[in-house]
């Protein structure tokens, strides 16, 4: 564990929700029209970076920072009170070197942040509070009735007909890290942050080496996961994901991207672990990004479920796991 922990139990960094990533781009052009193919509506460009919402009421759910290195930027989410922003300056490890609290002057929606280090493998991670949300947009999707062999939902004369377009991002769902020291890694997020585990995969050996957190945030229902790392030889980011209407959607944007020249890395499929359909495409620069529908919410009724690492255990439709994605 990071030099520094405290050996008794300590009040733990309150998450409320996952808020946005930032990516940064040596080819920030490619990524800014990935990101309007994709589904993202342009918000604001301040400085080098343009910032993407979604339809909900996040001021922004991604980031993409022109830049001489194509890096993750890391992750932000939103903590209970600033008083969370001031606790986390002052109990996280000093490996961590986390920032003073400072205003968050050139983002939308403003705010206060914290950002810090991994300790294990130095990726940034931000916290932020105060953010002023945005207006809910109309997606410009129906919510579908649909006609069943033995039970019909649509009424007489009733279309369901669609035009040719992106499917809309409502919101950031989670996001992924490949780390180099798993048990380390597990050690300091549940020590110092409310995330719990959703999923523990394990080896052959019984050893676990990859988690899936949702955060306990007691009878308040969210999502199966919203963080999940891996262990393997060397860090990375290996996906941000992000939630759309529904499967027609879905289908709709993977079509699109099809369309617009992009590579797919996986999908369309439904998972196991978490019941999402996944999409996931590579944009321009090689990073991950995902589409997805129908994901599990749970509470702290449910506990944690432990599953043997197996390609069977990604998915249970949908085209087999490409040796892209498990890198």
């Amino acid at each position: 564990m990071a030099a520094g922990t405290p050996s008794n139990p300590i009040k733990k960094i309150q998450l409320v929700r996952i808020a946005h990533v930032w990516y940064k781009h040596e080819n920030a052009e490619a990524a800014k029209k990935f990101a309007l193919d994709f589904g993202f509506v342009e918000t604001a460009q301040i400085g080098k970076t343009t910032f993407y919402r979604g339809y909900g009421t996040e001021p922004f759910a991604l980031a993409i920072e022109a830049a001489d290195k194509t890096e993750f930027g890391g992750a932000a989410f939103v903590v209970e009170s600033e008083e969370d922003l001031v606790h986390a300056t002052k109990i996280l490890p000093k490996e961590c070197r986390p920032t003073e609290v400072h205003e968050m002057k050139d983002v939308p929606g403003g705010g206060k942040r914290v950002t810090f280090y991994d300790p294990v493998d130095g990726f940034p991670f931000h916290l932020v509070h105060g953010q002023t949300p945005v207006a809910l947009e109309d997606p410009g999707f129906p919510l579908l009735k649909f006609n069943y062999p033995t039970e019909k939902n649509r009424g007489p004369n009733q279309f369901q007909r669609f035009k040719k377009r992106p499917a809309p991002v409502h919101k950031l769902g989670h996001f992924g890290m490949c780390v180099t020291n798993f048990a380390k890694c597990f050690e300091f997020y549940t020590t110092y942050f409310n995330f719990f585990p959703s999923e523990l995969v394990h080896t052959e050996q019984g050893v676990n080496n990859t988690v899936f957190f949702r955060l306990d945030r007691g009878d308040e229902l969210v999502d199966h996961h919203c963080f999940f790392f891996f262990e393997g030889p060397k860090m990375h980011v290996h996906h941000s994901s992000f939630e759309t209407h529904d499967f027609d959607a879905q289908v709709l944007g993977h079509d699109w991207l099809r369309h617009q020249g992009y590579t797919n890395c996986w999908g369309v499929g439904r998972h196991v672990m978490g019941s999402q359909i996944f999409d996931y495409w590579f944009d321009p620069s090689g990073f991950i990004m995902e589409h997805y529908v129908d994901g599990d919410l749970l509470d702290m009724r449910e506990p944690t479920h432990h599953t043997k690492a197996a390609p069977d255990n990604l998915h249970v439709w949908g085209p087999e796991v490409p040796a892209t994605f498990l890198q």
